[in-house]
């Protein structure tokens, strides 16, 4: 036990030294101090090849630079603050794009003119969470006020009338729901209701809900976790019902730790584990070089997503978080070797022809690789994580 306790320490440190690396590269390269909001389209330098700016960015980062200046005194520092105030006023100036409906641009200019409207869920939903977290830190009123009539908003599309996305519903269209939805929503819910007894008695049933919606995920007899389904709960034919993304469903199993743990269902929990942690890394770890794939057919067949067999960084992040919050519920060491596991292989990975170790000297190291090819010996600089 006491060997056990000083190596999660030396993680949790390696961790922090990290973060402490990633956040001094964005305070640095990101902040655009003429139009307001962040620059995300960077090279590992620093510098900016594109600058598009997508709204379910934005929202992140504003999340996160609150969340930090909330959670961790090393970054209740008042550069932080303004830098997140900055781009969620960039927000509120123009990511809404079609009122009343209130849907979101995906993509807008440097200055925030709109260049595109996804049909989906998920520029606002990240858009809410950059309100309640700026309300969170700034206790202003307008923040919050915004982020629960977007999430009502989201709520009518999800569970009452799509119309107002622009999906038209095509004759041969098959009715499914992707997992990302639910998801996605029982995120908003726990964002919400944290501290807030009123918005987590509103937003309760919503939650059970979404739980039970991820739920119909896991199919063959619970021995996969699917990434589609028809509308009932029912595998799909075709490659869209074979579609498996291991990262996503390890994203899922956290996100359902976390409504367990707030429910006290020691059941589900122990499910949630075997299913949604268990499965989608076995199935998805590959044996021969390390890491996660990007998508998997539940059939061995290949996925029609050409990029399948690369290893992007954020899968193996979730991967990261899911071991730790099982292990933290369970006490199952072996979901802390697993968590070893996947940690060693992406500290190994993610530095560009370093060692397996961060840099020493905190803030001047480059940005992570974005994405691992398949055999792990090379990386591939997609963009700055």
């Amino acid at each position: 036990m006491e060997k056990e306790r000083e190596t999660l320490q030396a993680w949790k440190e390696r961790v922090g030294q990290e973060l402490d690396r990633v956040m001094a590269f964005w305070l640095e390269h990101s902040h655009d101090r003429e139009h307001g909001g962040f620059f995300t389209c960077l090279g590992r330098d620093g510098r900016v090849y594109d600058d598009l700016k997508y709204v379910w960015l934005q929202g992140r980062q504003v999340w996160m630079y609150c969340r930090l200046y909330r959670k961790l005194e090393r970054f209740h520092r008042p550069e932080l603050l303004d830098a997140a105030k900055a781009g969620g006023e960039f927000l509120l100036r123009h990511a809404r794009v079609a009122p009343p409906e209130k849907k979101c641009a995906f993509v807008l200019t440097r200055d925030g003119r709109p260049v595109k409207v996804q049909r989906s869920i998920f520029s606002e939903c990240f858009y809410t969470m950059a309100m309640n977290e700026l309300w969170r830190v700034t206790a202003e009123a307008r923040y919050q006020s915004e982020a629960v009539d977007m999430m009502d908003q989201i709520v009518h599309w999800v569970r009452e009338d799509p119309s107002g996305l622009g999906r038209p519903q095509l004759p041969g269209a098959v009715a499914s729901e992707s997992m990302a939805v639910p998801m996605m929503l029982l995120c908003l819910v726990e964002q919400l209701g944290e501290e807030d007894e009123e918005l987590a008695g509103r937003y309760a049933q919503l939650g059970h809900w979404c739980a039970r919606r991820i739920l119909q995920h896991v199919q063959r007899d619970g021995q996969a976790v699917l990434e589609n389904v028809s509308e009932d709960g029912e595998e799909l034919s075709g490659c869209l019902g074979r579609h498996q993304n291991p990262g996503h469903a390890l994203e899922a199993g956290w996100f359902l730790l976390r409504h367990s743990s707030r429910s006290g269902d020691a059941k589900l929990r122990a499910h949630v584990i075997d299913t949604f942690l268990l499965l989608p890394f076995r199935s998805g770890w590959d044996a021969d070089h390390g890491g996660l794939f990007y998508f998997q057919d539940a059939d061995g067949l290949c996925p029609t997503q050409l990029e399948w067999a690369m290893k992007l960084w954020w899968p193996h992040s979730e991967a990261m978080i899911a071991f730790l919050m099982g292990y933290s519920e369970s006490g199952d060491p072996a979901l802390l070797r697993l968590f070893y596991q996947v940690a060693e292989y992406t500290f190994r990975q993610c530095y560009l022809g370093a060692d397996s170790h961060p840099p020493a000297k905190k803030g001047k190291g480059k940005a992570l690789a974005f994405t691992f090819v398949r055999d792990s010996l090379r990386s591939t600089d997609c963009g700055a994580v």
